[in-house]
């Protein structure tokens, strides 16, 4: 065989081996981006479930995902402290709601649900969330509330006056009378400046009104002094007797009122 023989051999030698590599190569690339669309899609789909486009398959996945992640206490201990910690980071906007600049918050979930959870089991335990979502999502709506976020079986829902929270709540708790399970939920209302982004005012009132919600008991719905003075002079709302509470993260006493309604 001659040189140019040889060279030739060794210089499709090489081409047939770069030729392979190119091909390897774009074998290894076609798999990544496939990987890639397939781990986009599933983050997509857990978004639309996270997003509330179907508000009960999102209801049971997060209370799944808690139950699976953190155990049965987490999905009770967290509601409203998660859902005050998210609204800190997150700041929605409540303009619309609020033209005057103030917004009442209502948060509520369900009293000493890790129990009510062990005893009923936790397929019950699934069903029974999604018919309190519904229940507090309908009636929200029925009393001009805006449902900000749910966690759990806790709710953060915001209205442009007090009184609509307090009726509200006090509709919540009337359909939740004579339910079987024994479910009692605690409701605690707070209103303040909690419109702007940025403001330290919105932290400051989103968090008192998580504290009071955490005061109140099974059934109760309490408010905070604030919310008493704004709804004085509504006929149908009767405020019981102060009580002092400590709350959370905040300095001194405070005092809390219980609320119903007359009908």
């Amino acid at each position: 065989m001659t040189g140019a023989q040889i060279g030739a051999s060794v210089l499709a030698a090489i081409v047939v081996a770069q030729a392979i590599a190119l091909w390897v190569l774009a074998r290894r690339l076609t798999a990544a981006r496939n990987d890639a669309d397939e781990l986009r899609r599933r983050l997509d789909t857990r978004q639309l479930l996270v997003s509330g486009s179907t508000k009960a398959v999102k209801t049971v996945w997060q209370t799944a995902s808690i139950l699976r992640r953190d155990g049965l206490g987490a999905a009770v201990r967290s509601s409203i402290e998660e859902l005050a910690d998210w609204a800190e980071v997150e700041r929605p906007d409540l303009a619309r709601l609020a033209p005057g600049g103030r917004v009442a918050i209502m948060f509520s979930d369900i009293e000493e649900s890790t129990a009510l959870n062990e005893r009923i089991g936790d397929r019950a335990w699934v069903r029974l969330i999604g018919k309190h979502d519904k229940a507090v999502r309908r009636l929200a709506d029925a009393h001009q509330g805006y449902v900000v976020k749910s966690q759990g079986d806790g709710f953060m829902i915001a209205f442009a006056r007090p009184e609509q929270a307090v009726r509200c709540g006090a509709a919540i708790q009337r359909s939740l009378r004579n339910q079987p399970n024994g479910i009692r939920v605690r409701i605690g209302i707070h209103v303040g400046k909690s419109v702007l982004r940025g403001d330290d005012l919105f932290g400051r009132n989103v968090a008192m009104a998580a504290r009071v919600a955490a005061q109140a008991a099974g059934g109760e719905i309490l408010v905070s002094d604030a919310v008493r003075d704004a709804v004085a002079d509504c006929d149908d709302i009767v405020v019981g007797p102060g009580r002092q509470a400590q709350l959370k993260g905040f300095t001194g006493s405070f005092e809390l009122y219980p609320v119903r309604t007359a009908r």
